[in-house]
């Protein structure tokens, strides 16, 4: 089923408006888009502007705030596991619901933060709540996925940095400000984004159960060999995310003769290509033999973006810059293939009646990799210079070359009885 809103009355059949065809069809998925976007408008606001909240406005060290944020990033990842099997075995609209609500009342508790403690509890409280949106979501994404799921899924995925990058211009406009009722403001707009989430979710139907096969146990993707093997190379390919937010802004400004404001202008880049391009680049990626050539192909681009930015810390200005925006757009190609194999991945390879289970797993691995992006890539890169940069560049060669064959080779020796389409490499 195409990915086109149907044209209003009295307009041509066929000929769908230009804000139209940008759109989801009407029903479930533009429901599930709508509401996707308001939380990512939310966290692209909160995202950018927490640290500088907590430590201007409630008035904590950085350290403490480092360490609260870590602690509820932690307790998140085993939480996920948790929220999704509630969503499987009680309804991922209703859990869907009730996260979006505790989180509406979790960060409204950041308001009301002026202690260590406090802020502790409740950054504990807020990460299990992220941690379980993503894997309460899950299941709906299965459900009202249509004909091409995969194209829906790449649009979700666009639609949420499309929202992240509005709240983070929301978020620059409060910083420039650098006003406590600014800064309480974002943190106010990203309650009101749970809130509004999960007002819009009141209106997708509850999608229908899916029955539990007899010999199903209840953790069936901790000893899921094949999505425990996709899980662990999406893990070391997820290192890359931390290279536009976080290595190349200090290799810009610390290693190269490149204009500072290149920072911006990489990531404005990246940014923009991969809510473009998404949708486009997952095309046909519908089974896990596709995802393990779309991580093959993320490998190589990934590692030669890193080649080009380590070229650019060589040269003179303006070549660093065109070198890094060359960089930038071979690397995000890759960050795009990659992206589309993890949601192939991460829905392909799972069991149908405990998608949202799965789905916790495969967070678990995302969320490792992102707790150590920035260390690996500081000492790798940074500490060390060129060494560091290619063995960056081979690891994330040698993983997307290995995605495919290892994850054939889990399938076909999985205990499981379900089947894959999976063919040989």
């Amino acid at each position: 089923m195409a990915l086109t809103a149907k044209p209003p009355a009295g307009a041509p059949a066929g000929r769908p408006g230009p804000i139209a065809r940008l759109l989801p069809d009407r029903g479930p998925r533009r429901v599930l888009a709508g509401a996707t976007f308001v939380n990512a408008l939310g966290s692209g606001m909160f995202m950018s502007s927490s640290a500088l909240y907590f430590t201007r406005v409630v008035h904590l060290p950085m350290s403490q705030v480092a360490f609260g944020l870590f602690a509820g990033a932690m307790v998140g990842l085993v939480a996920g596991i948790l929220g999704g099997r509630i969503a499987d075995r009680w309804g991922a609209r209703e859990t869907q619901i009730g996260v979006m609500s505790a989180g509406t009342v979790f960060m409204g508790c950041f308001l009301l933060v002026d202690a260590f403690w406090s802020f502790v509890l409740i950054s504990i409280l807020t990460g299990v709540v992220f941690a379980a949106d993503k894997s309460s979501r899950a299941p709906l994404i299965r459900a009202f996925g249509g004909d091409d799921p995969a194209r829906f899924r790449a649009y979700l995925r666009a639609a949420t940095n499309l929202g992240i990058s509005l709240g983070a211009l929301a978020a620059g406009v409060a910083i420039q400000l650098d006003t406590a009722p600014a800064y309480l403001s974002l943190v106010g707009g990203r309650a009101l984004a749970f809130a509004g989430c999960a007002v819009a979710l009141l209106w997708l139907p509850r999608p229908p159960r899916i029955p539990v096969p007899p010999l199903s146990g209840r953790w069936d993707a901790l000893r899921d060999r094949p999505y425990l093997a996709a899980t662990v190379l999406n893990c070391l390919m997820s290192l890359h995310f931390a290279v536009p937010t976080f290595l190349l802004p200090l290799w810009i400004v610390e290693h190269t003769d490149a204009p500072r404001w290149m920072v911006s202008g990489v990531l404005v880049l990246n940014t923009v290509l991969v809510i473009t391009l998404q949708v486009a680049v997952s095309k046909n990626v519908s089974d896990p033999a596709s995802a393990g050539t779309r991580m093959r192909w993320a490998g190589l681009a990934v590692g030669a973006g890193l080649l080009l930015m380590m070229a650019a810390g060589d040269v003179s200005t303006w070549v660093a810059a065109a070198l890094l925006v060359a960089a930038t757009a071979v690397y995000t190609l890759g960050e795009l293939w990659h992206a589309a194999a993890a949601m192939e991945y991460s829905f392909g390879l799972a069991a149908p009646h405990a998608q949202g289970q799965y789905s916790g797993v495969f967070g678990l691995g995302s969320g490792v990799a992102e707790a150590l992006a920035p260390a690996l890539l500081g000492l790798l890169a940074l500490s060390m210079g060129r060494p560091g940069w290619l063995l960056l560049g081979a690891l994330f060669l040698v993983v997307g070359l290995a995605s495919r064959p290892l994850v054939a080779w889990a399938v076909r020796t999985s205990p499981l009885t379900r089947t894959y389409e999976v063919s040989s490499a």
